[in-house]
């Protein structure tokens, strides 16, 4: 419980982030939203065996990490510890996909482990996108984006204090791990049974802590709406931002990039 107290509690580096004052971050939101969902819808649009077309979008985030002022050894983190989820979803391909249809010298490559290997770039790419935005956005931004794009307030809303629940609920796992850890020796209260009964008592006290959230909030004003210091404001930069991101990423969909520079050296070289 500890370990996952701690992946939770790591979450504030986000917010940490999303108050820098880089250039990406003064971009209002909308635009940031707006080149991400591009970005993702781009490069989940391609056939399951493409890989060499996927390449090219690596240079979003490789502009935008060193441009926003990203730990890159932090996103690798974040990457590495939701690779799972994309190597339970991938790994049985190359177990029914096995009809060959790339050769590599000798070597032959089969339809499921190219596919394989798309979604591992599929997850790379959009999960880096997702990160990043957050980082130079802020959770809040990205609700007020969604918000100014007519998605319902209440939803928006729900979003923000869902988000600000995961901190509340690593905060109660912390203090409840670490009384664990103080009671006990050795292997003593590492059990399932301690462990599910430590589950069942951290819901119930990060039920409560909400509640009393919630009427604190209730007891200062809140009405359902959260206001911001500085208002949104969609600028020249704004738009060049949005609009030459999102011509280069259909530049990427239309044009395969490597398989174009790599014909035109097969036939300039000898």
């Amino acid at each position: 419980m500890a370990g996952i107290a701690g992946a939770f509690t790591n979450l504030d580096v986000l917010d940490l982030l999303s108050t820098g004052d880089t250039a990406a971050h003064r971009l209002d939101p909308r635009a940031k939203l707006v080149t991400v969902l591009l970005f993702i819808v781009s490069v989940v649009s391609f056939d399951r065996y493409e890989i060499s077309g996927l390449l090219p979008y690596f240079f979003f985030p490789a502009v935008m990490i060193p441009l926003a002022g990203i730990p890159p050894r932090y996103l690798l983190g974040k990457c590495l510890a939701l690779l799972p989820l994309a190597l339970l979803i991938g790994a049985f391909n190359p177990l029914f996909d096995r009809q060959p249809l790339v050769f590599l010298g000798p070597v032959a490559l089969s339809g499921g482990m190219v596919s394989f290997l798309s979604i591992l770039i599929r997850f790379s790419l959009t999960v880096l996108a997702a990160f990043i935005l957050v980082a130079v956005t802020g959770f809040t931004g990205v609700c007020l984006a969604l918000e100014r794009f007519r998605v319902p307030r209440v939803f928006c809303v729900q979003l923000m204090l869902l988000y600000r629940y995961i901190f509340v609920l690593s905060g109660e796992a912390s203090r409840m791990a670490r009384a664990r850890e103080m009671r006990s020796r050795g292997p003593k209260g590492t059990g399932i049974r301690v462990f599910g009964s430590l589950v069942g008592h951290l819901l119930l006290r990060t039920w409560d802590r909400a509640q009393r959230v919630h009427m604190a909030m209730l007891s200062r004003g809140f009405t359902g709406e959260f206001h911001i210091r500085r208002p949104l404001k969609f600028t020249a930069q704004d738009a060049a931002f949005t609009f030459g991101w999102c011509s280069l990423f259909l530049l990427f969909r239309l044009v395969d990039l490597p398989r174009l520079a790599g014909s035109l050296l097969t036939g300039v070289l000898p």
